[in-house]
């Protein structure tokens, strides 16, 4: 029997992948927001597309904001912004 391969839902462009083609930024119960390249970290996660025109469409549309109900910090979204860039 195939092992089940976990999906979840691009907050930019709100289409399902397998969870190892997307980035996902954490929450943690602290309440500091960091990106977790390893899926592993404690903490509310939301996903995004390994592509800059669904990052610049949930920057656009404040869906980070919205899953973590509190501003990114510009840094970060500079930060996700060169990990994207570097992958392509």
């Amino acid at each position: 029997m195939p092992k089940k391969i976990p999906m979840r839902m691009c907050v930019g462009c709100r289409q399902m992948y397998p969870k190892r083609e997307l980035v996902r930024v954490v929450c943690s119960p602290e309440g500091v927001i960091s990106i977790d390249l390893k899926g592993k970290a404690s903490g509310r996660g939301a996903y995004v597309c390994r592509n800059m025109e669904c990052l610049k469409k949930a920057v656009k549309i404040k869906a980070l904001d919205r899953a973590f109900d509190k501003k990114l910090p510009p840094e970060l979204i500079d930060t996700l912004t060169e990990e994207l860039l570097r992958e392509e």
